[in-house]
C-alpha cells in the first residue's frame, strides 16, 4: 500500500516526498500502564516514520522545520496505533508553564490551547505530549477512566505542572490515591549540565534541591537529575505510585531526539518524539 500526497491538495510549503507504509511505529510500553483495562498508551520512539534527515524518522513536531506532509503522516501512524484516525491525537502548544488542560473535544493539529498537560475522560481521544529532552509523564486512574498527559521540563516541573495535571484528574472525579504516574525517555543527569544560576533557580526554591545537583568538570557548573526530581516530585503528591522508564534522550541517539544534542552538534532544529495516553472506546 502506498499513501501519496496530491499538490492541489498541500501547498508547496507543505509538500513532502512521496513515501510507501513502512513499520509501524516504535514505542516502549510501561509495565505500569500495560494491561490496565480499557487504557491504551505509548511512549514512542523516533522510529517507524517517514521524516529524513536530522527527523528521521517518526518526527510529529509540528513546530519543526520538517516539511509538514511528512509530520502530519507521522502523527497519522501513531494515531493508528491506537486505532484511531490523525484527528483524535491531540497535543497543546506547550511553552514550559504549569497550566493544564481538560480535554472534551479534539482539535485541529497545530490549534491547540497553550498549556503543557491535558486531562480527560473521553473515550477516544490521543492525548499526545511532544519531548526532545524534557520529560514526559503519563497518568492514569483506571477505576475512574480518567488519563492525563504532561510535559514536565526543569520550569514546569519547578513551577507545578505535575500538581496542576493531578489536580485536574481530580476535577474530573480520579482519585488521588488510585493516580499512577510513569515518566517517559528524558535527559539523564550524566547528560544536564547547568550553571550556577539555574542550581539558584532550584535551591532558591527549595534548599533541599541540593541533592538533585552533583558537581561538573567545569568549573561553576552542576549536572542535574530532572528525572529524580520530577519523580520525587509526584511522589510527595499522594497518588498512588510515581516511576521512571530510565531511559535517556540525549545518549540514545538511535532512539530518540534530543534538543540538548542539537545544540551541541549546532544542527539548527531537531525532531520531537511524542508519549500518549488514551481511553478505549
Amino acid at each position: 500500500m502506498t499513501t501519496t500526497f496530491d499538490s492541489p491538495r498541500i501547498a508547496p510549503q507543505d509538500r513532502g516526498p512521496r513515501f510507501s507504509v513502512p513499520m509501524r511505529p516504535q514505542m516502549i510500553s510501561a509495565p505500569d500502564l500495560t494491561d490496565l483495562p480499557g487504557i491504551a498508551h505509548g511512549f514512542f520512539t523516533r522510529n517507524g516514520g517517514v521524516s529524513d534527515g536530522i527527523y528521521a524518522s517518526l518526527n510529529i513536531g509540528l513546530g519543526s522545520d520538517d516539511a509538514r506532509a511528512n509530520v502530519r503522516e507521522n502523527r497519522a501512524r501513531v494515531a493508528s496505533s491506537f486505532g484511531l484516525d490523525a484527528g483524535r491525537l491531540v497535543s497543546p502548544y506547550q511553552h514550559h508553564s504549569a497550566d493544564a488542560v481538560t480535554v472534551r473535544e479534539p482539535w485541529a493539529a497545530g490549534e491547540g490551547p497553550k498549556a503543557d498537560a491535558m486531562v480527560t475522560d473521553q473515550p477516544g481521544i490521543i492525548l499526545g505530549i511532544s519531548t526532545a529532552d524534557c520529560g514526559p509523564v503519563l497518568f492514569v486512574d483506571p477505576q475512574a477512566r480518567v488519563v492525563g498527559a504532561a510535559h514536565a521540563g526543569w520550569r514546569g516541573a519547578l513551577t507545578g505542572i505535575l500538581e496542576s495535571t493531578i489536580e485536574a484528574m481530580v476535577a474530573l472525579h480520579a482519585a488521588r490515591e488510585r493516580i499512577i504516574a510513569v515518566l517517559g525517555p528524558c535527559i539523564s543527569a550524566q547528560a544536564y549540565e547547568v550553571g550556577g544560576e539555574f542550581v539558584e533557580n532550584f535551591t532558591g526554591h527549595d534548599q533541599k534541591n541540593e541533592r538533585y545537583f552533583t558537581p561538573s568538570e567545569k568549573p561553576g557548573h552542576a549536572m542535574f537529575d530532572l528525572p529524580a526530581y520530577i519523580v520525587d516530585r509526584l511522589q510527595v503528591t499522594g497518588i498512588a505510585s510515581a516511576t521512571s522508564l530510565g531511559r535517556c534522550t540525549y545518549a540514545e541517539e538511535d532512539n530518540f531526539y534530543s534538543y540538548r544534542r542539537m545544540t551541541h552538534r549546532g544542527e539548527g532544529d531537531y525532531g520531537r518524539q511524542v508519549s500518549a495516553i488514551c481511553i478505549r472506546e
